[in-house]
């Protein structure tokens, strides 16, 4: 059982921002970094299964903004390395979550001087910038709002509304640091702000391209191939309807169940695995494993 147990966790640690092997969750001791144990984003962000699905799922959300699809597009190599950004991202969110206020600050500086660099022009003929205020509200709705609705799904129901809108609040902090404006900081908010969004929203060639790359990405392993499978069809699952159906990403409702249920089995089994992710590393800086 050991084995198995260790076979697994080598299995999720290789997908996650740790195989690069930059930093150091569990040093200095005592330093809360950004948000410390007892906020709501350690909450949300501390359960990998949920996680993941919303990952997966934000990312098809972004590329549904033009300009945010051009950036991608244009200066990213997932077309070649699909699991290299998926780790890079994956340090984003647990450095600046979980990491020491030395480590976060280093991440966000990192990828403030990344975005000077992406610039261009998108498909329609508008200029792009990384930087772009408006664009990295975009991002990080998307994301966080993914994060969310994954943690409602699959770990935590029951979390209440002003939990929820206390998670949005803390979380801008970050949208904030990287130059982000307006950030919805509750649920209402997001929900407006998504609701504004909509308009501005395409799906063209492009789009799908990358959502086909996306889907069929190779799992690191055989053992990982089935769990990685459920794992899109969830994020998939997890859009908002007028995402998928943007997306022509049709899935029945007795498919949805069934990805339910099959991911609301598969995940106790991961967490069960994992013991030295991001989370319980900061738990053990901060002394409260």
């Amino acid at each position: 059982m050991e084995a198995l147990r260790r076979r697994i966790e080598t299995q999720v640690m290789s997908l996650t921002g740790l195989a690069l092997g930059q930093l150091d969750l569990e040093s200095p001791k005592g330093d809360p970094g950004l948000f410390g144990p007892q906020s709501i984003s350690w909450q949300v962000h501390g359960d990998f299964p949920s996680m993941l699905v919303g990952g997966i799922s934000a990312l098809m959300l972004q590329l549904l903004h033009p300009l945010a699809l051009a950036g991608v597009w244009d200066h990213s190599n997932f077309r070649q390395d699909l699991l290299g950004r998926l780790r890079r991202t994956s340090q984003f969110i647990s450095g600046t979550t979980f990491g020491s206020t030395r480590d976060a600050e280093w991440l966000i500086d990192k990828v403030r001087t990344i975005h000077l660099k992406v610039v261009g022009t998108a498909a329609d003929g508008r200029p792009y910038a990384a930087s772009d205020p408006d664009l990295l509200t975009w991002v990080h709705v998307a994301e966080v709002s993914s994060f969310l609705a994954a943690h409602l799904r699959y770990r935590n129901p029951g979390l209440p509304r002003s939990a929820q809108d206390a998670y949005y609040n803390e979380i801008a902090l970050i949208a904030e640091r990287l130059g982000a404006r307006d950030v919805p900081r509750s649920c209402a908010e997001v929900d407006a702000y998504l609701r504004r969004m909509r308009p501005q929203l395409q799906c063209d060639a492009r789009s799908l391209e990358v959502v086909d790359i996306l889907l069929k990405a190779p799992a690191p392993s055989r053992l990982a191939e089935p769990v990685g499978k459920l794992m899109l069809k969830a994020g998939i699952d997890l859009l908002p309807d007028w995402a998928s159906a943007m997306l022509g990403l049709h899935q029945g409702a007795v498919e949805r169940r069934m990805i339910r249920l099959g991911l609301s089995n598969t995940a106790p089994v991961l967490r069960w695995a994992m013991r030295n992710g991001s989370a319980q590393r900061a738990r053990r800086r901060m002394g409260v494993e």
